[in-house]
């Protein structure tokens, strides 16, 4: 037991990035306490509520990531409909006793960080656990949480909580390798089968409609509050396997993962009605305008800047819009030149 402790609390402390932290807390826990199930759930404000979304868990003795799995809903569960859980929260607690609908024990572990919450691990047994398995549980914890606020420091924006630009360029290179035509035949063939399914990759450019009129008129303290909540709503308008950025003061970047043109474009639609149907305290109503773009093997420079033009096009024909790039480009709408990776803007 002692040497499959060290083993896992090795790869727990080797990681620096928060997918593959959670997939090894997951795999730990299932095995050195003989968990039936172990989820690490994320935490996020939609609106007046709190909600609970899976984002790692154990699939036929396997830690599987919504990424992984292609989950497709956004939403997740209202946290009200675990109602020690929420009380636990309240209360500021580390480890929280439930019972699940099928009888069997349920213990919540909330992470606390900086005296917020946005992880929970789920961890589902049918018979309680003795306190020295539990002393073991708190352990791995309290690495996992050291570790979980170390990483956050190098890839959350500190005021949304959202990743930050340094990790954009991490996060939007693996997908393009994923483009890549030299990636594993197992890549290729997934490939393939989302082509015939006009299946693709998205990356969506945010701007808040005329954010510095927030700031002059109501000051940077409210500024920095609509900040926050267009982050929620970025939240939870997008699914766990979904990365939503913030560059830097109004503006925000979405990468949206295997769905098609016409589920891309519903669910910028979504995020932009979720937006302007949010009553912002003091400020009243705010708006965003959405520019998208397909990633393919192009450069990272030449898709992120297809993306902007759709923005400045949708900035300057009305605002609080949606538009595709390579639609505005067929109908005559927009023009690019491209040379040396460098887009021209016209």
């Amino acid at each position: 037991m002692m040497e499959a402790l060290l083993k896992h609390l090795v790869d727990i402390t080797c990681q620096r990035d928060h997918a593959l932290l959670d997939n090894s807390v997951v795999s730990a826990l299932h095995e050195l306490v003989g968990a039936r199930q172990v989820r690490v759930h994320e935490l996020f404000r939609f609106r007046d509520g709190l909600f609970l979304r899976p984002r790692t868990w154990i699939e036929d003795g396997v830690a599987v990531s919504a990424e992984e799995a292609g989950t497709t809903e956004p939403a997740g569960e209202p946290l009200a409909g675990h109602t020690a859980l929420m009380e636990g929260i309240g209360q500021r607690s580390n480890c929280i006793e439930d019972t699940n609908a099928a009888g069997e024990r349920v213990l919540w572990l909330p992470i606390w960080l900086s005296d917020k919450v946005s992880t929970c691990l789920e961890v589902t047994e049918p018979t309680p656990y003795g306190p020295a398995t539990l002393h073991m549980i708190e352990g791995i914890l309290c690495v996992y949480r050291n570790y979980q606020g170390i990483i956050d420091y190098s890839e959350r924006d500190s005021l949304t909580g959202l990743l930050n630009r340094k990790t954009f360029d991490e996060k939007f290179s693996r997908m393009l390798a994923a483009c890549s035509p030299d990636s594993s035949p197992q890549d290729q063939e997934e490939r393939r089968h989302h082509h015939e399914a006009d299946i693709g990759h998205w990356l969506a450019v945010v701007d808040i409609d005329h954010f510095k009129r927030v700031n002059d008129q109501f000051g940077h303290l409210y500024g920095d509050e609509v900040l926050i909540l267009v982050a929620n709503l970025l939240r939870a308008s997008f699914r766990s396997q979904d990365r939503v950025f913030r560059f830097g003061g109004e503006e925000f970047v979405v990468l949206l993962r295997s769905t098609s043109l016409d589920d891309a474009r519903k669910i910028f639609e979504r995020f932009r009605t979720n937006v302007e149907q949010h009553v912002f305290p003091q400020v009243g109503r705010v708006t965003v305008s959405v520019g998208f773009a397909s990633i393919s093997t192009e450069s990272p420079v030449v898709i992120l800047g297809h993306a902007d033009q759709a923005l400045y096009y949708a900035k300057a024909n009305g605002r609080n819009r949606v538009c595709y790039y390579d639609e505005l480009v067929r109908s005559g709408q927009l023009h690019s030149e491209m040379s040396n990776d460098t887009v021209e803007f016209f």
